[in-house]
């Protein structure tokens, strides 16, 4: 993805296409700088009911549909 796209804006626009008329919400936001932990949830409505996804923060400040893989213990020798 280009770093065009990386705006939360356009990356739910791109994945949930919002009606003006229904438009979305954001149902869950979670923000933990200790853990390095960012993520969203937002839900739009339609005629078969709510729709919601979740949107990662990464540490490249890019927002994704997939969470970040975790920092893994690591040993180094000296």
């Amino acid at each position: 993805m280009s770093k065009a796209n990386n705006s939360l804006r356009e990356i739910v626009e791109h994945w949930l296409a919002p009606d003006p008329a229904n438009g979305l919400r954001v149902t869950e936001f979670r923000n933990r700088r200790s853990k390095r932990e960012c993520y969203v949830c937002v839900e739009r409505l339609t005629a078969a009911g709510p729709v919601a996804m979740f949107f990662f923060r990464h540490q490249d400040s890019a927002w994704r549909i997939f969470p970040p893989s975790r920092e893994r213990p690591a040993m180094r020798a000296t």
